[in-house]
């Protein structure tokens, strides 16, 4: 009986020692986590409550005074039968295009020439990035002013001999001038994160490369822009999640006009929630969209997981 109590004291002994440790553990970090719970309730209340409402009300009719109508997937049989539908996703698709095709380089190709600054490079970076802090009433009226008939941009074009464009009452022109409006104002951001990721490039790769004989252009091609290749995927991805759910400036400068070519995805939700007082057809659009934006999400992730 002794040896098998001794026996057993010795078994007991290193579990109560690693319980020990665990309640040490756990008392060590409480306060920690008591300081993330105020954090946690408002993730969860402001983000994942509307998201469960979201997929719960795309199955009703939501009438806020008669009370709310099971309607099963009529919701999104509507959506699937609208038309404009279908032209929202085209515009989208074509917004997504010309971010990418005119903006997304912009930073890209700005961050790299401040960097091959030797002065003023810290004026240079106050200069490109005072666009992205312009309030948005004072840019929609700036560049209204800026697209006017009479405005400047077809004043200079007028004195070049060119006929006046109208870049806003134009349908081949409207979204080409929208992505240049925006692209103007927000390349400011992304450009100082280009900026942080060449700075971070050991410049001793450039010293090597300027004694072996390497121009600019040499220097950009083989050491900057593949240092930069997973901060350059990274920024794609989140460019194209952040284009998709364009509206404000297509609603505040043409309203998805003119004849419904700067109608995007998001503005359609937006009318049908605010302007049709459709809530059920607006979760419905918004709930294929949060799944598309996703998949989306989760490529980005797969994408970053390696360099990152």
């Amino acid at each position: 009986m002794g040896q098998s109590a001794i026996a057993a004291e010795q078994e007991i002994k290193p579990e109560s020692a690693v319980h020990r440790r665990r309640n040490g553990r756990w008392k060590k970090h409480l306060w920690g986590y008591l300081f993330l719970v105020p954090a946690l309730i408002i993730f969860v209340l402001f983000l994942w409550v509307p998201i469960i409402k979201g997929f719960v009300y795309s199955f009703y009719h939501v009438d806020f005074v008669k009370g709310n109508e099971f309607v099963g997937f009529d919701n999104y049989a509507k959506v699937f039968h609208d038309g404009d539908v279908l032209i929202s996703i085209k515009n989208t698709f074509y917004y997504m295009l010309l971010c990418l095709a005119i903006g997304f380089w912009v930073p890209i190709a700005v961050s790299i020439a401040i960097s091959e600054l030797r002065k003023f490079q810290g004026f240079v970076r106050i200069a490109a990035y005072l666009p992205y802090v312009v309030p948005g009433v004072v840019l929609y009226g700036l560049w209204r002013w800026l697209y006017d008939p009479i405005g400047p941009i077809n004043g200079v074009l007028t004195t070049l001999g060119f006929d006046p464009v109208s870049f806003i009452s134009d349908s081949r022109w409207s979204m080409v001038s929208l992505v240049v409006m925006e692209t103007w104002q927000q390349f400011g951001s992304a450009m100082l994160i280009y900026l942080a990721g060449v700075l971070a490039i050991p410049k001793d790769w450039y010293e090597a490369a300027e004694i072996d004989g390497a121009g600019v252009w040499a220097r950009i091609r083989h050491i900057t822009l593949p240092s930069m290749k997973g901060l350059i995927v990274l920024m794609l991805i989140l460019q194209l999640i952040g284009t998709s759910q364009a509206y404000q400036a297509q609603l505040a400068m043409l309203d998805g006009g003119p004849n419904k070519a700067t109608l995007t995805y998001a503005l359609l939700i937006v009318k049908y929630a605010f302007t049709s007082l459709d809530y059920g057809t607006a979760t419905a659009l918004g709930v294929l969209m949060f799944i598309v934006l996703g998949v989306l999400g989760i490529l980005q992730f797969r994408l970053s997981k390696e360099d990152y």
